[in-house]
């Protein structure tokens, strides 16, 4: 197994990057090898401050462009072939990696999957699945930023993505899938969340729930919560800041005061817990889902735990073929779907038919 990590994305490339990538190296047990992708000369440098210069484990391909968080991703991705995301994304592509990760540019890894990967059979567009913890199971939010807006077909294979996802990482069996919208009843949303339900509710290839709120988001009660990008990406977004405030809150009040300092040695074993399930650097990433490889977006701000993370989801993304399975998925609702259209302009034209025996 080979997997390609861009050393030069994030805000924290090549230092945090490199640092992770070495930290998999030695604890997986596994016969696989590591492809640092960027500037050879940044990557050797941190090659030799984690004392693993020597790693047969570790290998670097030398690219010369970086691609910025603030360039449109599009242009980007065609301008600069040589940036660590094109050549990562071009690894894959010719069978050199299995799969690519980086935290640089949400935008261009959307951008370089399907302009160089290109969309896997069957699928109309890629969707980012991100990982949230709840009170009970994690739940996996998609589209979380690929798509501004989707339409009810779209949403039903994001659907179907998003489960198998679910059952070959999470390791949920049978998972249930949420539509998100404004109301738990049937005629609460808009147009295109009203089609979609039909179409999930009728669904062969899942358990569906139906309609789910904001508020049942973190009940652990559904696997996968379906919706478009631009809806993904604000809730992913809100939940960020609202764990920052919180945090922030927290240690506001606790340190307010020695008796409440006290009181925080004392619960200094629950509030380690509770910050180690809601650390969402734990999860590796957000899949790309629905283009020829495997790809993982990890945050801008990620740290070397993250990197070691993403590069473990990266792994188990490949060994339990979830590109592949995906395919194979929509295919056959594909096949199931033309067949219900056949069976029903069967029986439309039988009962054109006339009636001889009256």
């Amino acid at each position: 197994m080979r997997i390609a990590v861009d050393a030069m994305g994030g805000d924290h490339a090549p230092h945090d990057i490199v640092r992770g990538a070495v930290e998999a190296s030695r604890d997986n047990h596994e016969d696989f090898e590591i492809i640092l992708v960027g500037d050879e000369t940044a990557i050797k440098a941190e090659l030799e401050r984690n004392k693993a210069s020597t790693s047969p484990r570790l290998r670097i391909v030398h690219t010369t462009q970086v691609i910025e968080m603030n360039e449109p991703p599009a242009q980007a991705v065609r301008s600069k072939r040589d940036s660590s995301i094109y050549r990562g994304m071009e690894l894959v592509k010719k069978g050199e990696a299995d799969a690519f990760l980086s935290a640089g540019s949400t935008g261009a890894m959307v951008a370089a999957a399907i302009i160089i990967l290109r969309r896997a059979p069957g699928v109309k567009r890629p969707a980012i699945g991100t990982l949230f913890p709840t009170i009970g199971r994690p739940v996996l939010v998609i589209d979380a930023g690929a798509n501004i807006d989707s339409d009810e077909v779209e949403l039903e294979q994001f659907a179907v993505m998003g489960k198998i996802y679910s059952e070959s990482i999470i390791g949920q069996k049978d998972p249930v899938v949420g539509l998100l919208s404004i109301g738990g009843e049937d005629l609460k949303g808009n147009d295109v969340t009203k089609k979609t339900l039909e179409r999930l509710r009728i669904n062969p290839f899942f358990k569906f729930r139906g309609n789910v709120e904001g508020h049942d988001l973190f009940q652990g009660e559904t696997d996968v919560v379906v919706c478009d990008g631009f809806v993904g990406n604000v809730l992913l977004k809100s939940v960020e800041s609202a764990a920052r405030a919180v945090t922030h809150w927290m240690k506001q009040e606790f340190t307010a005061n020695f008796i409440r300092l006290l009181g925080v040695f004392c619960l200094r074993g629950a509030l380690k817990t509770m910050r180690r399930r809601m650390d969402p650097e734990l999860y590796g990433g957000a899949p790309l889902l629905g283009v020829n490889g495997t790809v993982i977006i990890t945050h801008g701000g990620s740290s070397h735990k993250a990197i070691y993370h993403a590069i473990r989801v990266a792994g188990e993304a490949v060994k339990n073929r979830v590109t592949q399975k995906i395919e194979e998925d929509l295919a056959a609702l594909h096949q199931a779907k033309n067949l219900q259209e056949q069976t029903t302009d069967d029986k439309v034209t039988q009962d054109d038919k006339p009636d001889l025996t009256k």
